[in-house]
């Protein structure tokens, strides 16, 4: 029964959890806190553990000769998703200034619509994708922290790139690879389990949500959301389709603001105080995209893989012939 509601909701098997967990986080967060297994289990604790089981089973599938292709596909969304959020955020700030319009700061726009939430689509492209659109979350972790909206802002040369951190996020389909390709009883042993992670994934994710940002981000926040999502999204899967000659559906999948952009514009804030006046009202409303976008990029990630298909439901297709 659970199963079967799961399949019928669009991408069901990471949504539902996410927004299990944001609930929770919301309204009762004290009840994941309680330690032990549980908070290991089902809080935010446990995404960086889940998503590193998720990687290295991921890793055992890879075949080196697959390697160019991961770079190819993963830098078409790495490098769209930049140019969108950097196009748009710096053309507010030239017409219209550091404060933005209509509330939206310059900040959140560049913040939030260059940085992408690498474990909703890690668990989508489980979901949707192959083993290759997977591995491209190695590239996109570039994308994660405050180092390409100081490039955005013109400040790259004073940016902190946490090297070691990207290094830690490539480890795990490293080692995986590695015991993937000296041992084919190993790949087929390890392959599964990176499906069954998908909702603890979603869980956990959801978990380090709070649906109040939503309400302190206010109108501009909700909007910064909608323009990530669909203004940011189909320039990347134009993208994707027009250079990658891929169906698209990972274009969506990208379309999504990280929790921990939120920290970005404090980030920037300090190694820039000309934005400093700014960064409390940019944090509210990249809080609130983050929200937004968690819960939309899903849905159109379902709707556009159905329609011009991917990899999993292509072979489900075939296998029901």
């Amino acid at each position: 029964m659970i199963l079967n509601f799961l399949r019928k909701v669009p991408a069901g098997m990471m949504i539902v959890p996410l927004l299990i967990g944001a609930f929770m986080n919301t309204f009762f967060p004290e009840a994941l806190k309680i330690g032990s297994f549980t908070t290991a289990t089902f809080s935010s604790a446990g995404a960086a553990t889940a998503m590193g089981i998720q990687l290295f089973c991921l890793g055992t599938t890879l075949q080196l000769a697959d390697m160019p292709k991961v770079v190819k596909r993963g830098g078409i969304l790495l490098v769209s998703k930049f140019i969108i959020g950097a196009v748009i955020g710096i053309a507010v700030g030239k017409i219209f200034g550091f404060a933005g319009v209509f509330g939206l700061t310059t900040l959140a726009i560049i913040s939030a619509v260059t940085n992408s939430n690498g474990s909703v689509y890690l668990a989508l492209m489980k979901t949707y994708g192959d083993t290759t659109d997977c591995a491209a979350m190695a590239l996109l972790a570039l994308n994660d922290g405050p180092l390409l909206t100081l490039i955005a802002l013109g400040a790259s040369g004073l940016a902190n790139v946490p090297f070691m951190a990207l290094v830690a996020t490539v480890i795990p389909i490293i080692v995986g690879m590695i015991i993937g390709n000296l041992d084919k009883s190993m790949r087929d042993f390890m392959a599964p389990a990176g499906d069954i992670l998908i909702p603890f994934v979603g869980l956990t994710l959801g978990a380090g949500i709070n649906l109040s940002n939503v309400l302190k981000g206010g109108v501009p926040g909700i909007v910064l959301g909608l323009i990530s999502v669909f203004v940011g999204g189909a320039f990347i899967v134009f993208c994707d389709r027009v250079v990658g000659r891929r169906p698209g559906y990972a274009g969506w999948a990208v379309a999504t603001t990280a929790g921990n952009a939120v920290a970005v514009p404090a980030a920037v804030g300090i190694i820039d105080p000309a934005w400093a006046p700014y960064v409390g009202e940019a944090t509210t409303q990249v809080a609130a995209a983050v929200v937004v976008t968690a819960i939309l990029a899903p849905l159109m990630t379902n709707y556009w893989a159905k329609k011009y298909g991917c990899p999993q439901l292509d072979k489900l297709k075939e296998e029901a012939n």
